[in-house]
Parts: structure tokens; sequence; C-alpha cells
């Protein structure tokens, strides 16, 4: 069985995370981290996961836990820590944080020098399906279609665009050759004037408790393509974030060379 931990337990993607490990055939929760402070500190992990005692307790450190692979869904400058000190002490990490600024993000990925690192904005097998169908279509289409994106998500999430939404704007705009740094409108507002062809646009939607809908809209005169995946439940990012800890763990197992930058599409076999 490999042992993962999961930092940032009390929130809402390490309780699915702990359900999704429950169900795991070759996996298990060892440890269950919190920020030093937290009132859960000392309870029962299965409990506070609303599965029933485990009998494993909640802690407020890294070193107090015993882990073959991390999973990290937190912030972006605990999420470098965390990189940090997994590459010091030779354990693979799932990153699934979201919201990280370009010098954060290559602070994080640097980890990626020394260990096994999967970083992803979305750990879904169907969002990830749905970034290489845009590869497809913007083939096809983008160079005479306009291109949007809009994406709706739950009252609390902290970012915008979502980063899966950003990730799809990549996907589109590198097929096209294109900088996305340099052609994302992000919301329109007052006379703006004709939309730019070059140009891709994000709308961004937030209320209730969405948990993540996406779609790429390709317009042209006459006919519109629309890729779109809806998540009806956080386990859809938790049972990939498993399955790429379990792939990451066996490819650590291969020998020093494991080390690298992957991403789901590498865990899901997309890349070969």
């Amino acid at each position: 069985m490999t042992k993962i931990a999961v930092i940032g337990f009390g929130g809402r993607m390490g309780r699915a995370l702990t359900e999704a490990l429950q169900h795991a055939d070759n996996a298990e929760l060892s440890a269950a981290l919190v920020r030093p402070g937290s009132s859960l500190v000392g309870a029962d992990a299965g409990e506070v996961a609303g599965i029933g005692r485990n009998g494993i307790k909640v802690v407020d450190a890294l070193s107090k836990a015993d882990f073959d692979v991390l999973i990290d869904f937190t912030a972006p400058d605990a999420s470098i820590r965390h990189a940090a000190y997994c590459a010091q002490n030779g354990n693979p990490i799932v990153v699934g944080t979201t919201g990280f600024k370009a010098a954060q993000q290559a602070q994080m990925l640097a980890a990626s020098e020394r260990i096994p690192l999967c970083f992803s904005h979305n750990f879904s097998t169907g969002v990830n399906l749905c970034f290489r169908l845009l590869e497809i279509a913007t083939q096809v289409l983008g160079e005479n279609a306009d291109i949007e994106i809009v994406e709706a998500h739950h009252r609390h999430k902290l970012d915008a665009p979502s980063g899966t939404a950003l990730s799809m704007g990549e996907v589109v705009a590198n097929t096209l050759g294109r900088d996305l740094s340099q052609v994302a409108v992000y919301g329109r507002e007052g006379q703006t004037g004709a939309r730019a062809r070059d140009t891709i646009g994000f709308a961004t939607v937030r209320g209730g408790d969405v948990v993540g809908d996406h779609s790429v809209m390709f317009l042209t005169d006459g006919e519109r393509l629309e890729i779109t995946h809806k998540a009806s439940s956080r386990l859809a990012y938790a049972r990939g974030a498993v399955r790429a800890a379990l792939w990451l763990h066996n490819k650590a197992g291969t020998g020093s060379d494991a080390a690298g930058r992957y991403d789901m599409s590498d865990v899901l076999g997309l890349n070969e």
C-alpha cells in the first residue's frame, strides 16, 4: 500500500481526498495535516471527514507525518514550503493548488529538479481529456473562430479565472502560436468596440455550491462548437489526484532520473 499524506485536510478537497483514499485499492491515508493552531489538531481524521473513525490523528507539521507521497491542495506560499520539504526528504508531491503568480510557481516547481512533482490545475480525467479535444478543435477551427471561455464555481473560490480555465486558454493559445498574456480579455464592460479576432475571452461566474463548470466556445458565422466539462463532485478531482500520487510513487521507484515536473496528461498517458 502506498502511504499518502493529505495537507490542507480541513478544507473541502482534503475531505474529498480522504473519501477517495478510503475506496482506493492500493493506497491509504497515512497522515492528515492542517495549519498550526487549527482546532482540528489531535482529532480523528476519519471522524472529521465524516467517514467514521480511522485511528489517524490530525497533525500540524510534515515532520510529524509518515508518508510516501504528499498531496497538496492549499495555497501558493504554503505549497512552495511543502514542495521544498519534500525535495529535501525525497518524497514525491502532487500539487493541485491554484492562484500562483509566475514567480511563485517557479519557486514551487524548483523542487522537481530533485523529486517527481505532478502539478496540474485540474486532476479530473474528463478535464484532461478536454485539453486534448481543445487542441484538435483549435487546429481545425481556431484561425477562423472567435474563442470564448466561460467558467463557474462556488461562492467561496478565491481566484478568478479558475486555474482550469487559464489552462484551457493556454492550450488554445499555444496551439495557435499566440501568447495568452497578450491576447486574453478578462471580462468586458462599456463601449469595448468590435471584438479583435485573435483575442481569447474569459468570463467568470461565482455563486452557490457549483463544484466546477467550464466551457470553451468556438464561434463562427453559421455555427458554434462548445467543449464543456461539468463536475458534480470534488471526488472527480480527488480520485485523479490519488491516481497521480500512485503514478508518482511508481515513477520514483525507477531511480534518480524519475525527478521532474509532470502533469495529469502524463499520468493518463495522453502525452505518449
